[in-house]
């Protein structure tokens, strides 16, 4: 059984950006994060060793938040690789908001959104 986990609303304080002043006084983020993974024998036995412990998802999109990149879109690939690699899941969607971005205008947020799946064997050939 697939099941869905996710963290919504993250919110950090990260030097992310193009401009100098972005990446000396920081700004604040908001990340949404969610992996699929199969919960079937998590849901049976009742033990976190059989899923996906969304403290450690926390701590790799904390890890990336705290290394300052120019692009969002760099941000969301690292969160997105270190989660397919590292953790049982088959897809991850992330999406990083950037609050009150320096463009001129009124803004709430822009942000960026990607999602990734886990290769299937056969997919490398086609």
């Amino acid at each position: 059984m697939t099941g869905r986990i996710a963290l919504e609303g993250l919110e950090f304080h990260a030097f992310h950006g193009v401009y100098p002043h972005e990446r000396e006084s920081g700004n604040f983020f908001e990340v949404d994060i969610a992996v699929e993974t199969d919960i079937t024998l998590a849901a049976r036995e009742d033990d976190l060793k059989n899923t996906v412990n969304y403290e450690v998802l926390f701590q790799i999109v904390k890890k990336q938040m705290d290394e300052p990149s120019k692009l969002l879109e760099t941000v969301v690939e690292k969160i997105a690789e270190e989660v397919l690699t590292t953790l049982p899941v088959t897809k991850v969607e992330i999406k990083i908001s950037k609050l009150n971005p320096p463009i001129g205008g009124k803004c709430r947020k822009s942000s960026v959104a990607v999602v990734r799946e886990t290769q299937k064997v056969g997919d490398a050939m086609s």
